[in-house]
């Protein structure tokens, strides 16, 4: 599962995957793209993340029962089925970190305390292993022991607040804390693999959905801190520039972006309204984004008198930034999605065809991240790995029959 001709940046790390749902997951996934060998250990019925958003409801696993978000979150990793609160399964996984050179998980302290997954366990078993570590707060704090997902992230750094209208709060329907998170964590897991080359030590990479939703908004609560605007939600407006909005077309909706005077005068052009290049209404893009309502009114009328694509065509060629508003089908179907190859289809047994998953979202041009293999089965690697840790089959065979795998 590693070379350079499968993006072998990470060939010969081992990683453990004992993730759930997203931030783990795919952090792990990105170090399986970039050439990592990762294992994926679930429990023996599969974890629940196994089946969120069943491409065919009701079915087993192996049999399309699996979930949208398992097939992205889990390609290119070997799938282990394991309890690890067993005496028997935590010596399994002392065995396999002896072979690691990370642990991904996605846990409370205590959780990981209870499963020998947390630091001084491990290097005790792998003296220079890297732990990396996501739970919903960060460990130290008031709310370190605290359950939350992404959605509770987003409300509590102030974005679900300034999203939608005053009298509705609305979080985005794309888990972007989730996938920040699992990101930065890839980053840091890689950072410290590179430091671990120079200095021979592991140490642990922690992230959280809290602090990556308050990277990720810090500006906006800078502007608070400083000058206290209490902003409150204004749709798909923008407080700082304009126009920028989503208005209607013909037989659609399209964004439109301007941020800064040489875009706001092409706009003006377009818009026959050169005589407000010097309104004072609009002399800046604050003064813009505070009577916005009216730029986005104006960018109302002209966009309806158009279709998707004539408006689209115009706004191109005044060099204005723009973009249609698509439902995911569309998005499936855009032409520049389809031939820059981003979507790669992997087939997945039980499903009704191939899953279309996201490529490595960066590009390397020598030894760019791939992916190689659907997602695993249920425990579809349990004897194989469990052969390379040296385990007899008739020892297998007893880890079956008592449960432990």
């Amino acid at each position: 599962m590693s070379g350079e001709k499968s993006g072998g940046i990470l060939e010969g790390v081992r990683v453990l995957d004992f993730g759930r749902y997203i931030a783990g997951p795919y952090c792990a996934a990105l170090l399986g793209d970039m050439g990592a060998e990762v294992i994926r250990i679930e429990r023996r019925e599969g974890s629940e993340d196994r089946f969120v958003q069943p491409i065919v409801p009701e079915a087993g696993p192996g049999e399309g029962g699996e979930g949208a978000m398992f097939l992205q979150m889990n390609r290119n990793k070997r799938g282990l089925t394991l309890d690890p609160m067993t005496e028997t399964g935590r010596g399994i996984v002392r065995r396999l970190v002896a072979t690691a050179d990370v642990v991904v998980a996605n846990l409370p302290p205590s959780t990981l305390k209870a499963m020998g997954l947390d630091y001084e366990s491990l290097t005790a078993e792998k003296p220079d292993i890297i732990l990396t570590t996501v739970s919903a707060f960060g460990h130290g704090g008031p709310y370190s022991e605290r359950t939350g997902f992404d959605g509770v992230a987003q409300s509590m750094v102030g974005t679900a607040y300034l999203t939608g209208h005053p009298e509705e709060p609305v979080k985005s329907y794309a888990p972007w804390v989730d996938f920040g998170t699992a990101s930065l964590s890839a980053f840091g897991t890689m950072a410290a693999l590179m430091e671990r080359t120079k200095s021979g030590k592991g140490q642990v990479v922690e992230g959280s959905l809290l602090s990556t939703a308050l990277a990720y908004f810090n500006f906006h609560l800078i502007e608070q801190d400083l000058r206290k605007t209490d902003r409150i939600a204004i749709g798909n407006r923008s407080p700082y520039a304009g126009p920028a909005d989503i208005v209607r077309t013909k037989d659609g909706w399209i964004l439109v972006q301007v941020i800064g005077m040489p875009l706001f005068k092409r706009w003006a052009r377009l818009m026959g309204e050169d005589h407000w290049l010097t309104d004072p209404r609009f002399k800046d893009d604050l003064s813009r984004g505070d009577h916005g309502e009216i730029l986005s009114e104006r960018t109302q009328q002209w966009a309806e008198t158009r279709t998707t694509g004539e408006a689209l065509a115009e706004l191109e060629a005044a060099r204005i930034p723009a973009g249609p508003v698509y439902t995911p089908q569309q998005a499936l179907d855009d032409r520049h999605i389809n031939e820059m190859g981003y979507l790669k289809p992997l087939a997945f047994p039980g499903l009704p065809g191939p899953a279309p998953v996201m490529e490595t979202p960066l590009r390397l041009s020598r030894t760019p991240g791939s992916l190689r293999e659907r997602a695993p089965l249920l425990g579809e690697h349990t004897e194989v790995i469990l052969g390379e840790l040296g385990y007899t089959a008739d020892e297998i065979l007893s880890f079956r029959s008592e449960g432990v795998i």
